[in-house]
C-alpha cells in the first residue's frame, strides 16, 4: 500500500475510524521517540531543524519522549528525540 493509497482510504473513513487511525499514528510516534531517546546519552552533541533554521547543541537531560538540548547560540530547547540528528565527533 503506497502513501496515496493510504490517503484515500482516509479520505472514506467515518469519525470512529478517524479516531482509531489517529490513536494508532500517536502510539506510533511515541515508539519512534522512545526508541530514538534510548540511543543517546547526556553529552552527545546534536542538531535538529527549528522555527529559525538548523540549531547545534549538547544533550542535557534525556525524558521519556523528548530531550533537553542546550545550544550555545539560541538557549535551551525540549526536542521531540525523534527529530535529532547525531553529529559526529
Amino acid at each position: 500500500m503506497n502513501l496515496q493509497d493510504v490517503i484515500g482510504a482516509i479520505h472514506s473513513m467515518d469519525s470512529d475510524e478517524l479516531n482509531t487511525v489517529v490513536e494508532n499514528i500517536k502510539m506510533r510516534r511515541s515508539f519512534i521517540a522512545r526508541q530514538a531517546t534510548r540511543t543517546m546519552r547526556v553529552g552527545d552533541a546534536v542538531s535538529f531543524v527549528g522555527k529559525r533554521g538548523r540549531v547545534v547543541g549538547e544533550v542535557i537531560k534525556i525524558n521519556r519522549k523528548t530531550v533537553i538540548v542546550d545550544s550555545p547560540r539560541a538557549g535551551r530547547w525540549r526536542v521531540t528525540a525523534s527529530m535529532l540528528t547525531p553529529l559526529e565527533d
